[in-house]
């Protein structure tokens, strides 16, 4: 896919910073229904397709269409294998932890760009692998990925394959753009996603307090917000560069969690932030 021009790329650079603080924002916010009530992360993901289906009918009155939802095999593959991913990512982190989950998860930062290149056609840049490199090894080092005790197993098998999925939807992603509207694409995610939650979430119903379904609509607000900048981004640039501003994330994460929950950093951590911001920055703002 051709470059966009300057303008162009410099509003897709403001949706996916727009998009990685809305998405830190949703994780703090599920982080902080763990302290008003334990709900299934069924419901959790359940009450975010819904609000983000909501959010596509009250704002895209036009350019939204349903039924391609079910007519493209496309959109098909981008909805199951996006939920798919969600489910997997939670499983993950459960049995690796989330620092190793998440570090193992960004990966699809380098699959990404490696399928775009054979997929697309897209360059795969210096500076891009540069930052790409000093953003992972600032993960690695934030999350402690490699700590001590840790040790390959299945699981790590079953992460790889969530970020070649991951990998998988960003690329199908910038191909939907030439066909599909951005509501579109993403209704596909809340559709499909809906559909495999619903059951699990239906097998296991709990009672819930409006502070807790307030946190969570909050929270859904917030990862639609990010899933459409994000979507919307991708039409502008390239698979490697968006993906890589998303490692903004786990830093804004962290930093949340200093700030609200006052948790410290380490030496260590604050090496791989300063990693995190400098590969990504580095990649954002070359010339």
């Amino acid at each position: 896919m051709n470059p966009a021009p300057p303008n162009h790329h410099a509003r897709g650079l403001a949706l996916m910073v727009l998009s990685a603080a809305a998405f830190t924002v949703n994780v703090l916010l599920i982080r902080a229904l763990g302290q008003v009530q334990s709900v299934n992360v069924w419901l959790i993901s359940c009450t975010r397709f819904v609000v983000g289906l909501a959010l596509i009918l009250t704002v895209y009155r036009q350019g939204f269409e349903p039924t391609h939802l079910f007519r493209n095999s496309k959109l098909i593959s981008r909805g199951l294998v996006g939920s798919l991913g969600v489910a997997g990512f939670y499983f993950t982190v459960v049995h690796l932890g989330a620092g190793r989950a998440t570090f193992i998860n960004n990966t699809y930062v380098i699959f990404g760009a490696l399928m775009a290149v054979v997929m697309l056609g897209e360059r795969f840049h210096p500076a891009l692998a540069t930052g790409g490199v000093a953003a992972l090894t600032g993960l690695a080092l934030l999350t402690n990925a490699f700590g001590a005790g840790s040790h390959a197993s299945l699981y790590d098998l079953l992460a790889i394959v969530v970020a070649l999925g991951s990998a998988y939807i960003v690329v199908t992603i910038r191909q939907l753009h030439a066909t599909e509207h951005t509501s579109t694409i993403f209704a596909a995610q809340c559709v499909y996603g809906l559909i495999l939650c619903a059951v699990p979430a239906a097998l296991h119903p709990e009672p819930v307090s409006w502070l807790a379904w307030a946190v969570m609509i909050a929270a859904g607000v917030c990862a639609g917000v990010g899933q459409i900048a994000m979507t919307r981004s991708f039409r502008d640039l390239s698979v490697a560069e968006g993906s890589l501003l998303q490692m903004l994330v786990p830093l804004g994460i962290a930093l949340g969690g200093a700030v609200f929950f006052h948790e410290h950093f380490t030496a260590q951590e604050l090496i791989g932030a300063a990693l995190i911001l400098g590969g990504t920055a580095f990649t954002a703002l070359r010339p």
